[in-house]
């Protein structure tokens, strides 16, 4: 809208010579309006300042693993262009193999640990003049886990395949040899899931080497489900299910006189044999830890005929197995790659990385894999890394260790042992971590002696313990916040205050002050939602809630569009992008989620490396039930303007809105004063219309702009589902001071 200053109109009035009577009509009408409007007021207070950040670094993007025939049209110029133009930051490199229960060959180029070409492998940390364009995963063949936080549609465990040759076995670093605890401290289990709960009283365990030699077999109490809700519930050992002179072999163990019902099973080994497993003993790895071959659980009745409950297959029809850890020994056939798919596809090289243009020439946020590598792989990758002069901001170590339900004292004490080698590379290296899944509560772990079940809170605990807690430099999570494959519009109302809770959990559980928050990947989960003007929306709101609440660093998932149907929705082919791409990965057009990144990194904040000064606003634009319709943003930004970023979030209805930036300090009101840009992407602009691939936007418009005259009477309307952007000086009204 446009609105005269005062000054004006007041000046038109004292020539006219009818003040009196005309200032009682504009009073009324300025009443009239006023009592229409409603107000977002900004808490301008100097000292009030709730974040400073410069938007290169704290408005991120991310580039994760992609098909391995999309690779090259991605990073193609033209490609990489598009991408660019979208203006964010910092990029944060995803590692997305720890999910898929693979060993990253980061560099094809490499050692095995055994001469004859297989075992543990090491890139090559010296560079070469041939690029590294192309990485890939390889799939374990020690593997215990049918389903994690990454293979829900791929793999299977080797507990129960059916291969009497196979088998599982825990990873050899979470053993005394390596973390200098006794191997009672990182106890190794294995769980059996059940579709529902059965009656019990045998176990059969087929041992390989290394077998326990102390062993508990238990089962789940509770109402909560054991992985995902390891706090609301508790083991308890069967009546016959403890033993401590293990011999290995074929073990069947009587667990009960009389068979007791569960749902879950759980063998907790905490003493090895440590003798050496089929790969021979040449390499101590191979020589500790603990390994099964198939396991069997049911039933044992008078006759002692054993009734075995599980499914064995080496396939996802298993019956579902978990385990603690995996040892990342494999071999040269496990490597994985097929075409158009993401568990079998390219963690881009980091040559291309580096030098193809998508960094920005800005420092990166580099991964390095955990779960399922070896300090010496990670201490290789950063080497390679540092000699080649590639910027690094900060290393995150591995991903989602929640999702692959490891314990946090055996993701600590894997932490400590990578530490120390990449800190022998280079001792100024930024750690940081755990990279948790994106959740929206506190996340828990089995109790521990002490009845502690705050994951982040005994991770820190025991850093503490080991007096390194000055190894983790920032604390890293991921944000998603939403379930399902359906996100209905009222899912809208829930940001900022989802992000800003699950920040708050982390420093209740005991994250210092001093120790930044990174989300080094985040976006709206729901299917077509995040590509219609929902997913604009959000995303604006989750990144300015995010900064509000003190955030180092964001960091949207992600550039590369690749856009493959959802494997868990199959009405979406929209989720995780900035544009829609054809069949053979060329982007096509940009998404929502495109125009909401122009907006905030190059019209709300400057596209500079600069300080921005965050302030905090409030608004009473409510609907009947009580949501808050409206929320915003004010920067202070480097050039003196003040930018206000505004998201109207009801759906069906139009706000008009006066803006107040109040400073408590002197007891004074300002306003937006003289021109004011508004710049609006909302419904008019953008609708997107679903279908599976082809869906696309019509109208498919970039951001409204216009040029208002600010003041204190002035009003500004919000058109519905809409984001914008106010940018403009102030001035104190006359007779505002109160």
């Amino acid at each position: 809208m446009h609105s005269k200053s005062p000054h004006t109109f007041g000046s038109t009035l004292r020539k006219s010579g009818a003040l009196p009577a005309l200032l009682l009509l504009s009073i009324a009408l300025a009443g009239s309006r006023f009592a229409e409007a409603q107000t977002i007021t900004v808490d301008a207070t100097p000292s009030h300042v709730v974040n400073t950040f410069s938007p290169l670094y704290a408005l991120g993007s991310t580039v994760d693993r992609v098909p391995s025939n999309a690779t090259d049209t991605f990073f193609r110029p033209d490609q990489i262009k598009q991408v660019l133009s979208a203006g964010w930051g910092v990029i944060s490199y995803r590692q997305n193999t720890d999910l898929f229960v693979q060993a990253w060959h980061w560099n094809p180029k490499g050692m095995w640990s055994d001469p004859s070409g297989k075992g543990y492998f090491t890139g090559d940390a010296t560079p070469t003049q041939e690029m590294i364009r192309h990485s890939y995963g390889y799939s374990l063949p020690h593997r215990g886990f049918t389903r994690n936080g990454g293979t829900e549609f791929d793999g299977f465990s080797r507990l129960d395949d059916g291969d009497l040759q196979s088998y599982w076995k825990s990873n050899p670093y979470l053993t005394k040899d390596y973390t200098g605890e006794d191997d009672s401290v990182h106890p190794q289990w294995v769980v059996i899931a059940l579709d529902k709960p059965e009656k019990l009283n045998m176990i059969r365990i087929l041992w390989a080497e290394p077998y326990a030699r102390v062993y508990e077999v238990q089962y789940w109490v509770g109402d909560g489900d054991a992985m995902d809700e390891q706090d609301k519930g508790t083991w308890r050992t069967f009546p016959l299910g403890t033993v401590t002179d293990g011999k290995g072999g074929d073990s069947p163990l009587r667990l009960h006189s009389s068979p007791i019902s569960t749902k879950y099973v759980r063998v907790l080994m905490t003493r090895s044999s440590n003798t050496c497993d089929t790969h021979g003993s040449s390499d101590h790895r191979n020589c500790v830890g603990y390994s099964i071959r198939e396991i069997y659980l049911g039933t044992v009745n008078e006759k002692e005929e054993f009734k075995d409950l599980l499914h064995h297959s080496p396939d996802q029809k298993q019956t579902l197995t978990l385990c603690s850890s995996v040892d990342p020994w494999h071999e040269p056939n496990n490597l994985y790659v097929a075409p158009d798919r993401m568990e079998s596809g390219d963690q881009p090289g980091f040559d291309l990385f580096f030098r193809s243009g998508i960094t920005r020439s800005l420092p990166a946020i580099i991964s390095v894999a955990m779960a399922y590598s070896t300090p010496e792989d990670a201490a290789a990758q950063m080497t390679y890394i540092k000699k080649r002069g590639y910027p690094v901001l900060y290393i995150e170590m591995g991903e989602e260790p929640d999702g692959q339900y490891m314990q946090p004292e055996d993701y600590a004490t894997l932490y400590l042992q990578f530490a120390t080698a990449l800190h022998r590379v280079d001792p100024n290296f930024k750690l940081g971590g755990p990279v948790f899944e994106g959740v929206s509560e506190d996340i828990k772990a089995w109790p521990d002696a002490h009845g502690r079940t705050s994951w982040l809170g005994r991770f820190l605990d025991y850093l503490r313990a080991h007096e390194r807690l000055q190894d983790l430099a920032f604390m890293s999570f991921e944000h998603y916040p939403y379930d399902g494959c359906e996100t209905p519009w009222e899912n809208l109302y829930q940001e900022p205050e989802l992000i800003t809770h699950i920040m708050k959990v982390w420093r209740d559980d005991g994250l210092p002050a001093g120790i930044p928050l990174l989300d080094t990947e985040t976006n709206d989960h729901g299917g077509e939602a995040a590509v219609d003007i929902f997913g604009a929306l959000w995303l604006a709101d989750s990144f300015g809630g995010f900064l509000s609440a003190g955030g180092k660093s964001t960091h949207y998932y992600h550039d590369l569009s690749y856009s493959p149907p959802h494997p868990a929705c199959a009405n979406s082919w929209g989720t995780y992008h900035m544009f829609m791409v054809d069949d053979h990965y060329k982007i096509q057009q940009a998404t929502s989620q495109f125009f909401a990144a122009q907006l905030m990194t190059q019209e709300w904040a400057e596209p500079k490396d600069a300080e921005h000064r965050l302030y905090t606003a409030s608004s009473d634009v409510r609907d009947s039930q009580g949501h808050l319709l409206v929320t915003a943003y004010p920067l202070q930004r480097p050039d003196g303007r003040w930018s206000l970023m505004v998201i109207n979030k009801d759906h069906d209805q139009a706000h008009k809105v006066r803006i107040v930036f109040h400073d408590a300090g002197r007891n004074g009101d300002a306003f937006f004063w003289g021109p004011v840009t508004m710049i609006t992407f909302g419904k008019a602009q953008y609708q997107w219309h679903a279908d599976r691939k082809k869906g696309r936007a019509d109208p498919h418009d970039p951001p409204a702009s216009s040029q208002l005259t600010g003041g204190s009477d002035g009003l500004y309307d919000l058109p519905a589902a809409s984001l914008t952007v106010l940018r403009g000086q102030l001035q104190t009204s006359p007779g505002s001071t109160r």
